[in-house]
Protein backbone atom coordinates (compact mmCIF):
# COMPACT_ATOMS: atom_id res chain seq x y z
CA UNK A 1 0.00 0.00 0.00
CA UNK A 2 1.45 3.34 -1.06
CA UNK A 3 1.89 6.17 1.44
CA UNK A 4 -1.14 8.43 1.79
CA UNK A 5 -3.41 5.85 0.17
CA UNK A 6 -6.49 4.57 2.01
CA UNK A 7 -6.29 0.84 2.85
CA UNK A 8 -8.15 -1.38 0.41
CA UNK A 9 -11.06 -3.52 1.57
CA UNK A 10 -10.03 -7.11 0.88
CA UNK A 11 -13.08 -8.74 2.49
CA UNK A 12 -16.58 -7.21 2.53
CA UNK A 13 -19.32 -9.11 4.35
CA UNK A 14 -22.84 -7.71 4.24
CA UNK A 15 -26.04 -9.05 5.79
CA UNK A 16 -24.57 -12.56 6.18
CA UNK A 17 -27.03 -15.13 7.55
CA UNK A 18 -26.32 -18.79 8.26
CA UNK A 19 -29.46 -20.58 9.38
CA UNK A 20 -29.57 -24.35 9.85
CA UNK A 21 -32.99 -26.08 9.57
CA UNK A 22 -34.13 -28.45 12.34
CA UNK A 23 -36.02 -31.53 11.17
CA UNK A 24 -38.08 -33.91 13.30
CA UNK A 25 -40.54 -36.76 13.00
CA UNK A 26 -40.90 -39.64 10.55
CA UNK A 27 -41.57 -37.26 7.65
CA UNK A 28 -38.51 -35.15 8.51
CA UNK A 29 -40.63 -32.03 8.70
CA UNK A 30 -38.83 -28.75 9.44
CA UNK A 31 -39.80 -27.67 12.96
CA UNK A 32 -37.39 -24.80 13.53
CA UNK A 33 -34.21 -22.99 12.57
CA UNK A 34 -30.85 -22.48 14.30
CA UNK A 35 -29.88 -18.86 13.61
CA UNK A 36 -26.13 -19.43 13.99
CA UNK A 37 -25.18 -16.23 12.13
CA UNK A 38 -27.90 -13.61 11.85
CA UNK A 39 -27.29 -10.53 9.72
CA UNK A 40 -23.54 -9.94 10.17
CA UNK A 41 -21.81 -7.06 8.36
CA UNK A 42 -18.13 -6.01 8.48
CA UNK A 43 -15.10 -5.26 6.27
CA UNK A 44 -11.50 -6.41 6.61
CA UNK A 45 -8.78 -4.21 5.17
CA UNK A 46 -5.75 -5.53 3.33
CA UNK A 47 -2.91 -6.45 5.68
CA UNK A 48 -4.89 -6.11 8.92
CA UNK A 49 -6.06 -8.60 11.54
CA UNK A 50 -9.71 -8.39 12.53
CA UNK A 51 -10.32 -10.15 15.85
CA UNK A 52 -13.72 -11.84 16.22
CA UNK A 53 -14.52 -12.56 19.86
CA UNK A 54 -17.41 -13.84 21.93
CA UNK A 55 -18.57 -16.73 24.14
CA UNK A 56 -18.57 -20.32 22.92
CA UNK A 57 -21.57 -21.01 20.71
CA UNK A 58 -22.10 -17.40 19.60
CA UNK A 59 -21.49 -18.22 15.91
CA UNK A 60 -17.86 -17.09 15.44
CA UNK A 61 -16.57 -20.26 13.76
CA UNK A 62 -19.74 -20.65 11.69
CA UNK A 63 -19.28 -17.08 10.40
CA UNK A 64 -15.66 -17.81 9.49
CA UNK A 65 -16.56 -20.98 7.60
CA UNK A 66 -19.47 -19.31 5.80
CA UNK A 67 -17.17 -16.46 4.67
CA UNK A 68 -14.81 -19.04 3.13
CA UNK A 69 -17.81 -20.85 1.60
CA UNK A 70 -17.24 -24.04 3.55
CA UNK A 71 -20.96 -23.56 4.21
CA UNK A 72 -23.52 -22.24 1.74
CA UNK A 73 -24.83 -19.04 3.37
CA UNK A 74 -28.59 -18.63 3.77
CA UNK A 75 -28.38 -15.05 2.50
CA UNK A 76 -26.06 -12.05 2.31
CA UNK A 77 -23.08 -10.88 0.32
CA UNK A 78 -19.43 -11.98 0.61
CA UNK A 79 -16.88 -10.11 -1.51
CA UNK A 80 -13.25 -11.27 -1.35
CA UNK A 81 -10.62 -9.44 -3.40
CA UNK A 82 -13.33 -7.75 -5.46
CA UNK A 83 -15.23 -10.95 -6.31
CA UNK A 84 -18.70 -11.82 -5.01
CA UNK A 85 -18.50 -15.44 -3.81
CA UNK A 86 -21.66 -15.89 -1.70
CA UNK A 87 -23.45 -17.91 -4.38
CA UNK A 88 -20.61 -19.20 -6.54
CA UNK A 89 -20.60 -22.93 -7.27
CA UNK A 90 -18.33 -25.61 -8.70
CA UNK A 91 -15.30 -24.65 -10.75
CA UNK A 92 -15.82 -20.90 -10.31
CA UNK A 93 -15.58 -21.27 -6.51
CA UNK A 94 -12.73 -23.78 -6.74
CA UNK A 95 -10.67 -21.32 -8.80
CA UNK A 96 -10.88 -18.78 -5.95
CA UNK A 97 -9.79 -21.22 -3.22
CA UNK A 98 -6.08 -20.27 -3.46
CA UNK A 99 -6.97 -16.68 -2.43
CA UNK A 100 -8.60 -17.75 0.84
CA UNK A 101 -7.51 -20.42 3.30
CA UNK A 102 -8.22 -21.56 6.85
CA UNK A 103 -6.21 -22.61 9.89
CA UNK A 104 -8.36 -24.94 11.99
CA UNK A 105 -8.75 -25.09 15.76
CA UNK A 106 -7.74 -28.71 16.31
CA UNK A 107 -4.53 -29.57 14.44
CA UNK A 108 -4.97 -33.27 15.28
CA UNK A 109 -8.39 -33.52 13.64
CA UNK A 110 -7.53 -31.40 10.58
CA UNK A 111 -4.51 -33.47 9.45
CA UNK A 112 -4.86 -36.82 7.69
CA UNK A 113 -3.11 -39.39 9.94
CA UNK A 114 -2.34 -41.62 6.93
CA UNK A 115 -0.38 -38.93 5.05
CA UNK A 116 3.17 -37.75 5.67
CA UNK A 117 3.79 -34.13 6.54
CA UNK A 118 5.28 -33.52 3.11
CA UNK A 119 2.19 -34.97 1.41
CA UNK A 120 -0.16 -32.91 3.60
CA UNK A 121 1.58 -29.64 2.74
CA UNK A 122 1.85 -30.63 -0.94
CA UNK A 123 -1.84 -31.56 -1.29
CA UNK A 124 -3.08 -28.02 -2.19
CA UNK A 125 -0.28 -27.77 -4.78
CA UNK A 126 -1.39 -31.05 -6.37
CA UNK A 127 -4.99 -29.81 -6.50
CA UNK A 128 -4.38 -26.35 -7.91
CA UNK A 129 -0.99 -26.30 -9.66
CA UNK A 130 0.56 -28.42 -12.38
CA UNK A 131 4.06 -28.47 -10.87
CA UNK A 132 6.91 -30.88 -11.51
CA UNK A 133 7.51 -33.20 -8.51
CA UNK A 134 10.94 -31.63 -8.00
CA UNK A 135 9.47 -28.09 -7.84
CA UNK A 136 6.67 -29.25 -5.56
CA UNK A 137 9.15 -30.86 -3.20
CA UNK A 138 11.21 -27.65 -3.13
CA UNK A 139 8.07 -25.61 -2.33
CA UNK A 140 7.14 -27.96 0.54
CA UNK A 141 10.60 -27.63 2.08
CA UNK A 142 10.44 -23.85 1.67
CA UNK A 143 7.12 -23.78 3.53
CA UNK A 144 8.50 -25.98 6.31
CA UNK A 145 11.36 -23.50 6.71
CA UNK A 146 8.87 -20.60 6.84
CA UNK A 147 6.91 -22.13 9.75
CA UNK A 148 9.97 -23.37 11.67
CA UNK A 149 9.75 -27.12 10.98
CA UNK A 150 12.85 -29.22 10.37
CA UNK A 151 13.05 -30.30 6.70
CA UNK A 152 14.00 -33.81 7.81
CA UNK A 153 10.50 -34.22 9.27
CA UNK A 154 8.83 -34.21 5.82
CA UNK A 155 8.53 -38.00 5.74
CA UNK A 156 7.05 -38.31 9.23
CA UNK A 157 3.37 -38.66 10.16
CA UNK A 158 1.20 -36.22 12.20
CA UNK A 159 1.06 -38.47 15.31
CA UNK A 160 4.84 -38.10 15.68
CA UNK A 161 4.52 -34.37 16.40
CA UNK A 162 3.44 -32.23 19.34
CA UNK A 163 0.32 -30.06 19.20
CA UNK A 164 2.32 -26.92 18.42
CA UNK A 165 4.22 -28.66 15.62
CA UNK A 166 0.98 -30.02 14.16
CA UNK A 167 -0.45 -26.51 14.10
CA UNK A 168 2.67 -25.35 12.22
CA UNK A 169 1.96 -28.10 9.65
CA UNK A 170 -1.58 -26.75 9.28
CA UNK A 171 -0.23 -23.21 8.83
CA UNK A 172 2.26 -24.38 6.18
CA UNK A 173 -0.58 -26.11 4.30
CA UNK A 174 -2.67 -22.92 4.45
CA UNK A 175 0.25 -20.91 3.01
CA UNK A 176 0.99 -23.31 0.15
CA UNK A 177 -1.12 -21.47 -2.45
CA UNK A 178 0.02 -17.94 -1.49
CA UNK A 179 -3.37 -16.85 -0.12
CA UNK A 180 -4.26 -13.23 0.55
CA UNK A 181 -6.83 -13.94 3.27
CA UNK A 182 -6.68 -16.52 6.07
CA UNK A 183 -9.38 -17.33 8.63
CA UNK A 184 -7.67 -18.42 11.86
CA UNK A 185 -10.35 -20.38 13.71
CA UNK A 186 -9.15 -20.41 17.33
CA UNK A 187 -5.73 -21.68 16.17
CA UNK A 188 -4.24 -21.68 19.68
CA UNK A 189 -7.21 -22.93 21.74
CA UNK A 190 -6.09 -26.58 21.67
CA UNK A 191 -2.45 -25.81 22.50
CA UNK A 192 -0.53 -25.60 25.77
CA UNK A 193 -0.17 -22.07 27.11
CA UNK A 194 3.62 -22.30 26.70
CA UNK A 195 3.18 -22.97 22.96
CA UNK A 196 0.42 -20.43 22.27
CA UNK A 197 2.73 -17.41 22.22
CA UNK A 198 5.08 -19.15 19.77
CA UNK A 199 2.25 -19.83 17.31
CA UNK A 200 0.88 -16.28 17.61
CA UNK A 201 4.36 -14.81 17.03
CA UNK A 202 4.72 -17.07 13.99
CA UNK A 203 1.38 -15.82 12.59
CA UNK A 204 2.55 -12.22 13.07
CA UNK A 205 5.88 -12.88 11.35
CA UNK A 206 4.17 -14.60 8.42
CA UNK A 207 1.69 -11.74 8.09
CA UNK A 208 4.55 -9.27 7.77
CA UNK A 209 6.55 -11.52 5.44
CA UNK A 210 3.73 -12.42 3.02
CA UNK A 211 1.36 -9.43 3.45
CA UNK A 212 -1.45 -11.62 4.81
CA UNK A 213 -4.88 -10.50 6.00
CA UNK A 214 -6.38 -12.40 8.97
CA UNK A 215 -9.78 -12.95 10.50
CA UNK A 216 -8.64 -14.16 13.94
CA UNK A 217 -11.45 -15.98 15.77
CA UNK A 218 -10.88 -16.46 19.49
CA UNK A 219 -12.39 -16.32 22.96
CA UNK A 220 -9.00 -15.36 24.42
CA UNK A 221 -9.33 -11.59 24.77
CA UNK A 222 -5.74 -11.12 25.95
CA UNK A 223 -4.37 -12.79 22.81
CA UNK A 224 -6.71 -10.82 20.55
CA UNK A 225 -5.47 -7.61 22.16
CA UNK A 226 -1.92 -8.60 21.26
CA UNK A 227 -2.67 -9.59 17.67
CA UNK A 228 -5.67 -7.69 16.28
CA UNK A 229 -5.88 -4.33 14.55
CA UNK A 230 -9.64 -4.04 15.09
CA UNK A 231 -12.02 -6.18 17.15
CA UNK A 232 -15.59 -7.33 16.46
CA UNK A 233 -17.63 -8.65 19.40
CA UNK A 234 -20.27 -11.28 18.66
CA UNK A 235 -23.23 -12.39 20.74
CA UNK A 236 -25.85 -14.96 19.72
CA UNK A 237 -25.22 -14.69 15.97
CA UNK A 238 -24.94 -10.90 15.78
CA UNK A 239 -22.05 -8.44 16.00
CA UNK A 240 -22.79 -6.04 18.86
CA UNK A 241 -19.66 -3.87 18.68
CA UNK A 242 -16.80 -3.21 16.25
CA UNK A 243 -13.93 -0.85 17.02
CA UNK A 244 -10.17 -0.30 16.75
CA UNK A 245 -8.42 -2.52 19.31
CA UNK A 246 -7.07 0.14 21.68
CA UNK A 247 -10.33 2.11 21.72
CA UNK A 248 -12.39 -1.01 22.42
CA UNK A 249 -10.22 -2.22 25.31
CA UNK A 250 -9.92 1.27 26.83
CA UNK A 251 -13.58 2.26 26.55
CA UNK A 252 -16.03 -0.51 25.55
CA UNK A 253 -19.43 0.92 24.60
CA UNK A 254 -21.76 -2.10 24.54
CA UNK A 255 -22.78 -3.64 27.91
CA UNK A 256 -21.83 -7.12 26.65
CA UNK A 257 -18.34 -5.97 25.66
CA UNK A 258 -17.97 -4.32 29.08
CA UNK A 259 -18.89 -7.61 30.77
CA UNK A 260 -16.52 -9.63 28.57
CA UNK A 261 -13.56 -7.34 29.24
CA UNK A 262 -14.27 -7.21 32.96
CA UNK A 263 -13.64 -10.98 33.04
CA UNK A 264 -10.11 -10.72 31.60
CA UNK A 265 -7.61 -11.42 34.42
CA UNK A 266 -5.54 -8.40 35.43
CA UNK A 267 -1.81 -9.29 35.60
CA UNK A 268 -1.35 -6.66 38.33
CA UNK A 269 -4.57 -6.67 40.38
CA UNK A 270 -3.11 -4.29 42.98
CA UNK A 271 -2.70 -1.48 40.44
CA UNK A 272 -6.37 -1.00 39.54
CA UNK A 273 -9.21 -2.76 41.39
CA UNK A 274 -11.04 -5.04 38.96
CA UNK A 275 -14.75 -4.34 38.69
CA UNK A 276 -16.19 -7.60 37.42
CA UNK A 277 -19.60 -7.53 35.73
CA UNK A 278 -21.41 -10.80 36.44
CA UNK A 279 -24.07 -11.66 33.86
CA UNK A 280 -27.14 -13.52 35.08
CA UNK A 281 -28.59 -16.53 33.30
CA UNK A 282 -27.35 -18.40 30.24
CA UNK A 283 -27.05 -17.47 26.59
CA UNK A 284 -30.49 -17.99 24.98
CA UNK A 285 -30.88 -20.72 22.36
CA UNK A 286 -30.15 -19.63 18.76
CA UNK A 287 -33.28 -21.60 17.79
CA UNK A 288 -35.42 -19.16 19.78
CA UNK A 289 -33.63 -15.81 20.29
CA UNK A 290 -35.41 -13.24 22.46
CA UNK A 291 -37.64 -10.56 20.99
CA UNK A 292 -35.87 -7.21 20.57
CA UNK A 293 -32.17 -7.12 21.47
CA UNK A 294 -30.55 -10.57 21.73
CA UNK A 295 -28.76 -9.46 24.92
CA UNK A 296 -31.87 -8.14 26.72
CA UNK A 297 -32.31 -11.28 28.88
CA UNK A 298 -28.88 -10.85 30.53
CA UNK A 299 -28.09 -7.13 30.19
CA UNK A 300 -27.55 -5.32 33.51
CA UNK A 301 -28.69 -2.04 31.87
CA UNK A 302 -31.79 -3.38 30.08
CA UNK A 303 -34.63 -0.95 29.26
CA UNK A 304 -38.22 -1.61 28.13
CA UNK A 305 -37.40 -0.79 24.49
CA UNK A 306 -34.67 -3.48 24.51
CA UNK A 307 -37.32 -6.18 24.92
CA UNK A 308 -39.38 -4.87 22.00
CA UNK A 309 -37.09 -3.49 19.31
CA UNK A 310 -33.84 -4.75 17.77
CA UNK A 311 -31.23 -1.96 18.14
CA UNK A 312 -29.87 -0.28 15.00
CA UNK A 313 -26.20 -0.56 13.98
CA UNK A 314 -24.83 2.86 14.99
CA UNK A 315 -21.78 4.69 13.63
CA UNK A 316 -20.17 6.23 16.72
CA UNK A 317 -17.34 7.90 14.77
CA UNK A 318 -13.59 7.19 14.61
CA UNK A 319 -14.21 3.71 13.22
CA UNK A 320 -16.42 2.63 16.12
CA UNK A 321 -19.78 0.89 15.69
CA UNK A 322 -22.24 -0.68 18.11
CA UNK A 323 -25.83 -1.89 18.29
CA UNK A 324 -27.37 -0.73 21.58
CA UNK A 325 -30.38 1.41 22.52
CA UNK A 326 -28.33 3.05 25.29
CA UNK A 327 -26.12 4.69 22.65
CA UNK A 328 -28.87 6.00 20.37
CA UNK A 329 -29.13 9.38 22.13
CA UNK A 330 -25.49 9.56 23.18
Amino acid sequence: MADGQDPRKLVEVSGLKMHFPIYAGILRKQVGTVKAVDDVTFDIYEGETLGLVGESGCGKSTAGRAILRLYDPTSGSIVIDGKEIAHLEGEALRNLRPTMQMIFQDPQASLNPRMTVGSIIAEPLLEHHAMKPKDRRARVLELMDAVGLNREFASRYPHEFSGGQRQRIGIARALALNPKFIVCDEPIAALDVSIQAQVVNLLEDLQEQFGLTYLFISHDLSMVRHLATRVAVMYLGKIVELAPRDALYADPKHPYTQALLSAVPNPDPDSVPQNRIILNGDVPSPTNPPKGCNFCTRCPKVMDICREKDPAWLDLGQGRYAACHLLEDA
